[in-house]
């Protein structure tokens, strides 16, 4: 390592660790003369994902984040990916802005490394591995749960780096609509509505959004390249007298984005769909049992000068989930069965594959020391068993400060394009197999919380694909890590912070792994003032390198990027918001073509929208 170099990243690292330190002194000080409960709970929220049951944050042990309510619509992103990039431990590369293909990468690992869930259903392409973040409309849910750290002994293959579920609403109280309209730059237009509440047992809600933008070019000097998205969602729940509970959910996006193909223009018609029903019931006073029956497509067609192609995945799950309580202990166990199916105009050896799957897992509280412990057993058509398991211990230091310690498996599984895709796949491909040990401390208090989170992830045959394009096994990987996380609520000030430190490397060459920064500082301030509120984001990134068969000769550059927002309370149920994104206009890469070219992401733009509702 150059010692320099090293030097340089941790004296940058420490200095951007001060906007920390700020909330820090800021919030204790308002500790001393404010209690509020709901401020802790915002601060301290429940979570389900890291453990697949209610748990605070702090009792989740776990490295976890909440993106909520008030920040989504905060913030009020265009795009999915403007709201992860800079979290802790994630990181997003884009190739250009609006609706075009985006990958997400937690602590270091590929963006087919981690899972994405809406509402418990995992949405992915069969094909690629990876989940299309950037057809996700975030008008459509209500919150997002990072979860870093493996999770293949509760979700199986991809979670490796990491779990990012997000959550539509549900209906609640008497019935209560909502709209908003708004424009901005690149012609670009947006418009939403939705209808929650709740009546005799009975939860709905109803939404639907349209995006569309001329968009602006990918390619230095070519053609804007637009985008649009119309999404709909339904989601109805009936709890009975006894309990017991059933529900459905739906929800579809459909659009068409442009973008460059070998210099010429091209374009994908996509469908992003997640379905579900579910029942639940209490079959003890502490036996209760849940089994979902649910369906997600991830389609593509595509036309371009090479002529049309279609890639279209089915996955079909079955899964039912017990819960047991004994007292203070809960033991999560249940079975899991799933078919992938690919439909293409490429013909594909196979074209569809299941996997059963059993999982367990106790969670046990001897306070004010905790154990999670779990195990799951995968058997897939295609690659075989899989074994995976986590052990998680936390120890309550005092009322305000938790330490854990936790060790993990995962693996990530090939996809149809890695074994089957003809003249480009390798059906001798094994499986990515990780193990990962993390300890970490976090401070909890009344108006702010501090979180830190040490790392190590050890990768055996990681799969990459190389300059012929035909993916093969890395021998070794070792991802090293830091993560440094704050928040707090002081007075009308919404603070968040978040520092992280990733050292991929790939331990055969020494080389950083492909489009992955090394560091990273998400700086979110907001403010309230009466009827009006002001807030900007800051974040910053250093370099990455290009494709892994290049070796680290191919170097993007670092970037910085202000984004402002004001918000404007002007009638009873009404309110404006202006969000300028880019406001320092910074040109900015984060992926480049074949051919060496760069892709250009968006410059200044702005949006201006008006809202109906609470």
């Amino acid at each position: 390592m150059n010692t320099s170099h090293a030097f340089r990243g941790l004296t940058g690292f420490a200095l951007a660790a001060l906007p920390l330190a700020v909330i820090s002194h800021a919030a204790s000080a308002q500790d001393e003369s404010d209690d509020s409960t709901s401020t802790a709970q915002t601060l301290n929220p429940m979570v389900v994902t890291a453990a697949l049951a209610p748990r605070t944050a702090d009792e989740s042990l776990a490295s976890v984040t909440l993106l909520d309510e008030a920040t989504l619509r905060r913030q009020d992103p265009t795009s999915l990916t403007d709201l992860l990039r800079g979290q802790p431990g994630v990181d997003v590369s884009n190739n250009g802005s609006f609706g075009k293909l985006s990958s997400v990468f937690m602590r270091g690992t590929g963006s087919n490394a981690n899972v994405l869930l809406i509402d418990g259903i995992r949405l992915r392409s069969a094909t690629s591995g990876g989940a299309a973040w950037e057809f996700l409309d975030p008008r459509m849910f209500e919150r997002a749960e990072i979860v870093r750290g493996p999770r293949g002994s509760l979700y199986g293959a991809d979670a490796v780096g990491g779990v990012i579920q997000l959550f539509t609403p549900e209906g609640e109280g008497e019935p209560t609509p909502r709209f908003s309209f708004g424009g901005g730059s690149f012609d670009s237009q947006r418009y939403s509505a939705s209808l929650s509440g709740a009546e005799g047992g009975t939860r709905y809600h109803f939404a639907a959004s349209r995006f569309d933008t001329e968009g602006q070019p990918v390619r230095r000097d070519g053609d804007d390249k637009g985008y649009d998205n119309t999404t709909g969602l339904v989601r109805l729940a009936h709890t009975f007298d006894g309990g017991a509970e059933v529900g459905m959910l739906a929800l579809r996006g459909r659009g068409t984005t442009e973008f460059d193909s070998s210099g010429a223009p091209a374009e994908d018609d996509f469908v992003q769909q997640v379905a579900a029903v579910y029942a639940e019931a209490p079959v003890t006073d502490t036996w209760s049992s849940r089994l979902t029956l649910s369906e997600a497509r991830d389609e593509r067609d595509t036309f371009d000068s090479y002529g049309f192609s279609a890639f279209n995945t089915q996955t079909q799950t079955a899964r039912w989930e017990n819960t047991l309580s004994f007292g203070a202990h809960e033991l999560v166990a249940g079975v899991e069965h799933s078919d992938d199916s690919v439909s293409s105009t490429t013909k594909y050896e196979e074209d569809s594959r299941d996997n059963t799957a059993v999982f367990s897992q106790g969670l046990l509280d001897f306070s004010p020391l905790t154990l999670q412990a779990s195990l799951r057993h995968d058997d897939n058509e295609a690659y075989g068993d899989e074994l995976t398991g986590s052990l998680a211990l936390g120890y309550a230091l005092d009322d305000h400060h938790i330490a854990r310690a936790s060790y993990g498996t995962a693996f990530r599984a090939p996809t149809f394009n890695d074994l089957y895709y003809p003249g480009f796949a390798n059906p001798d491909l094994e499986a990515e197999t990780s193990d990962t040990v993390e300890i970490g401390v976090r401070g909890q208090y009344a108006n702010w919380f501090w979180d830190t989170a040490l790392y190590q992830t050890d990768i055996d045959n990681l799969i990459s694909a190389q300059i012929n394009d035909v993916p093969t096994n890395i021998p070794t990987t070792r991802i090293r890590g830091i993560e440094i996380s704050g928040g707090a609520e002081i007075n009308d000030w919404t603070l968040a912070t978040a520092l992280t430190w990733t050292d991929p490397e790939d331990r055969s060459t020494g080389n950083q792994l492909a489009r992955r920064a090394t560091q990273s500082l998400r700086l979110d301030i907001d403010r309230e003032l009466g009827e009006w509120s002001l807030g900007g984001s800051w974040i910053v990134q250093n370099h990455r390198y290009e494709y892994d068969f290049l070796g680290n000769s191919s170097r993007l550059g670092g970037y910085g990027l202000l984004n402002l927002r004001a918000g404007w309370q002007f009638a009873p149920m009404w309110s404006a918001r202006l969000t300028v994104e880019n406001a320092l206009d910074k040109e900015y890469v984060t992926a480049k073509f074949f051919d060496g070219d760069d892709y250009i992401n968006v410059g200044r733009s702005a949006f201006l929208s008006v809202h109906f509702g609470q």
